[in-house]
């Protein structure tokens, strides 16, 4: 027979072994409790503060990987340049404690055993996003734009410049500005990115500046020079948009003082001012013989019509000295007619004026007919004024005698004054040049004065211009009359240089 063997109950098998489970369990739970209680200490998993993954981190290290993630430097692309602007330079600072403050208070809101029962079971807790707040410096980006940027980098535009022994213009090159408003919303956004940081810096176009219309008086002076024209010239200019003038006279290398003004026989240019005088007398049906004598007078230039229609319209005797003092009326003093055309007219009044009365300078002009540069300039831009707005000195001083529609057909009477010499020979065909031509001659046929006085009508701007020269021996038609078209082709080609 076999001995009986011992054997325990049953239950306190049962009991040993359930009591491992449940101390196993409580340990594990501790295990659990202690290590949630770690990940409390740390953000949740799906937080985003400002752009930035901060999930499992602590708030140091959150704090750190943003200011990492901040401090990048924005790379500026200007061109082919590229400039990284730290953001520190703009005074870019993260507002750090409100953002961490923001993301403690996310990680508080859950309860802490609902949050333990989720981290048991493996649910990860929900972050939320924190947005960013910053702050920098406008004022600062402005200051490095402008001193950092701008001063090293823009590329100002040249202006044209005269092309040496020609009469034409070397264009401007354009240049190139930083466009400082729109850089600094492109950079403050840049700023508060952390995956667009770079700037393609937004760039202006320059155009070049106009050459200083001041320059045209020396321009001028070196197309005179290549002709090596050893008499005198006398010029006018008048910018008929802003008003702005050039008035001078030059030989032989010197400018000589305009004031006063330089007397020069008129020639056929005093047809001009007879034309005015005709004009605020016609009234308002002129008859037709009238209109056929101005129009000779002036398209054809001829002597005996001014006569006949001074004679008609004026005073059969002092038609001359009418337009002398309607001359004087509009303040031009250096301006007179004092006889008839036709030979052996007499001389009605011997004039002295300031211009003649000049005793450095002299081009022995016609006792008959006088002006200057400025004053046949100055009537020329009354005259288009009046037509332009029915406005200025000659409507005030006529007592709207004279009106815009009669100023208007005196200019186109002056267009039609086709020579294609001169003036006209400077500008393109085509281009509407107003103008009076005039020369004089001796008794031997030499030529001392010549001088061309109009309005020049251009897609780059309106402008009076008028050229006289003289040479106390002899003018030869060429080169003198190419020279004053060169003069006139140089002025055009300054109000229409290519931009």
């Amino acid at each position: 027979m076999y001995p009986k063997r011992r054997t325990q109950p049953r239950g306190s098998i049962v009991t040993w072994i359930s009591l491992v489970f449940i101390l196993s369990a409580a340990a594990l739970t501790i295990v659990q409790l202690v290590s949630y209680s770690r990940v409390r200490t740390a953000f949740p998993t799906g937080l985003v503060m400002a752009g930035v993954p901060v999930g499992k981190l602590d708030r140091q290290e959150a704090a750190n990987r943003l200011l990492e993630m901040y401090s990048v430097p924005v790379a500026l692309h200007y061109g082919e340049e590229v400039i990284l602007l730290s953001p520190s330079v703009v005074g870019f600072e993260l507002n750090l404690d409100s953002m961490l403050a923001a993301a403690d208070l996310q990680r508080t809101q859950q309860e802490f055993w609902p949050g333990f029962w989720d981290y048991l079971w493996g649910r990860t807790e929900s972050g939320g996003e924190i947005p960013l707040t910053a702050t920098f410096s406008e004022e600062r980006l402005r200051t490095y734009l402008q001193t950092e940027i701008s001063l090293r980098y823009d590329k100002p535009a040249t202006s044209p410049q005269p092309a040496v022994g020609t009469v034409n213009f070397i264009p401007g090159i354009p240049g190139t500005s930083l466009n400082e408003d729109e850089a600094v919303g492109l950079i403050e956004e840049a700023l508060y990115s952390t995956t667009n940081r770079v700037v393609v810096v937004p760039l202006g176009r320059t155009l070049p500046p106009k050459l200083g219309f001041d320059n045209l008086q020396f321009f001028i002076a070196q197309t005179v020079d290549r002709y090596a024209f050893d008499g005198l010239v006398g010029v006018y200019l008048l910018d008929l948009q802003t008003a702005d003038e050039i008035h001078f006279v030059y030989q032989q290398g010197e400018f000589i003082s305009a004031e006063p003004d330089v007397a020069f026989t008129a020639a056929s240019i005093i047809k001009i001012p007879i034309m005015v005088s005709i004009f605020e007398r016609l009234g308002d049906v002129p008859d037709t013989e009238t209109i056929a004598l101005l129009e000779n007078m002036i398209e054809l230039s001829g002597n005996d019509p001014a006569d006949w229609v001074m004679q008609r319209v004026l005073d059969p005797n002092i038609g001359p000295l009418m337009v002398t003092e309607d001359m004087k009326k509009l303040g031009l003093e250096n301006t007179f007619l004092a006889g008839h055309f036709y030979i052996g007219a007499p001389l009605l009044i011997a004039f002295e004026t300031p211009a003649n009365q000049r005793v450095d300078i002299n081009t022995n002009p016609d006792s008959y007919n006088q002006t200057t540069p400025a004053d046949i300039g100055m009537l020329l831009a009354d005259i288009y004024q009046c037509a332009q707005t029915g406005g200025g000195a000659l409507v005030a001083v006529s007592q709207g005698a004279v009106t815009q529609q009669e100023c208007q057909t005196m200019l186109s009477y002056l267009s039609l004054n086709r020579i294609g010499v001169l003036l006209e020979a400077g500008a393109p065909e085509g281009t509407q040049v107003a103008h009076k031509h005039g020369w004089v001659s001796n008794s031997l046929g030499v030529i001392n004065t010549i001088g061309d006085a109009g309005i020049v009508y251009t897609p780059g701007g309106n402008y009076v211009i008028v050229v006289f020269t003289y040479h106390p021996v002899q003018l030869i038609w060429e080169p003198a009359s190419t020279m004053i078209a060169e003069i006139g082709q140089a002025v055009y080609n300054y109000y229409n240089l290519e931009q």
